[in-house]
């Protein structure tokens, strides 16, 4: 994975109208803070949560933690405001987009944040997260991963996009198998972060567990949560257990072994060992900042 973005596991969306709530998740213990300017927002509040997401991005900028904010898709009249005062602020934010359709979505945020950036003569470059929430932004995928290199993340969104499929909010969970499937290949497929929608319950209970079990089984590299109590549960699962760690270490060490005597595939603990292993191995030693 070629974005520092893959290390984060917890991304906690909260109002960015709701100055408490933004001073509670700040507080907690969650990889990234994503203020939502769009559908937490009502219309008439839109002007005033942008001025006080930025001065979070600016008091950010300092001291705190990690910040992302979810911008008004585009073609609404608040876009192109919000996706600029987040560069007015903060240089090092992380964009947002929802309801991302095509590259050409991505290619109108990438050329605002270019010219945004040049005004305030800024010197890091902003990121920007996709949301997939409609059936073109999943019929897209190949195009929207390949848009630009300011892309970083591939964020799927089950509410927004079980309304544009008809599809019922309380589908099993199954039947998300093949959008998750789509997603996750076409992040990897260029090198990017994938990381689960959130969970629309606000409790940390048995049905929220099974659902950041499964994202994590899939493969995704994080989950959007939507309450501070579900933060150390997607924590726990999208990081790597010290048997897991120990595993990759000892699969890279057993195939460094195995080069050394120009073998390209090594017996460890009963099993073949070749460089498709040594890739998930890396992958999982990546998500604890290690090496082997």
């Amino acid at each position: 994975m070629n974005h520092a973005a893959g290390a984060l596991r917890s991304r906690l969306a909260v109002p960015g109208s709701d100055d408490r709530k933004i001073a509670k998740a700040v507080a907690s213990e969650a990889d990234e803070i994503v203020l939502d300017l769009e559908d937490a927002v009502p219309a008439a509040a839109k002007e005033g949560a942008r001025e006080l997401v930025a001065s979070w991005l600016a008091r950010a900028a300092r001291t705190g933690p990690r910040m992302a904010v979810r911008v008004n898709a585009p073609r609404t009249p608040w876009c192109h405001d919000d996706v600029i005062a987040c560069v007015r602020r903060s240089g090092t934010v992380s964009v947002v987009l929802p309801k991302v359709e095509s590259a050409g979505d991505l290619a109108f945020v990438d050329r605002l944040l270019s010219g945004a950036e040049a005004a305030v003569g800024a010197t890091a470059t902003v990121t920007v997260q996709a949301l997939i929430e409609t059936a073109a932004g999943l019929a897209n995928l190949r195009e929207i991963v390949a848009a630009t290199p300011r892309l970083t993340t591939v964020v799927i969104g089950y509410a927004d996009l079980a309304a544009s499929l008809g599809r019922a909010a309380d589908a099993p969970p199954e039947a998300w198998l093949r959008a998750q499937d789509g997603v996750l290949t076409a992040a990897r497929s260029a090198g990017l972060a994938a990381v689960d929608g959130p969970y629309l319950g606000v409790a940390a209970d048995e049905a929220f567990s099974a659902h950041v079990r499964r994202a994590a089984c899939l493969g995704f590299d994080g989950k959007w949560i939507i309450h501070p109590g579900q933060i150390q549960q997607v924590n726990e699962a999208f990081t790597p257990s010290a048997e897991e760690v120990a595993r990759a270490r000892a699969v890279l060490a057993a195939l460094e072994r195995g080069h050394e005597r120009a073998e390209g595939a090594v017996a460890l603990d009963g099993w073949m060992v070749d460089e498709a292993v040594a890739v998930a191995a890396r992958r999982v030693l990546a998500k604890v900042g290690g090496a082997a």
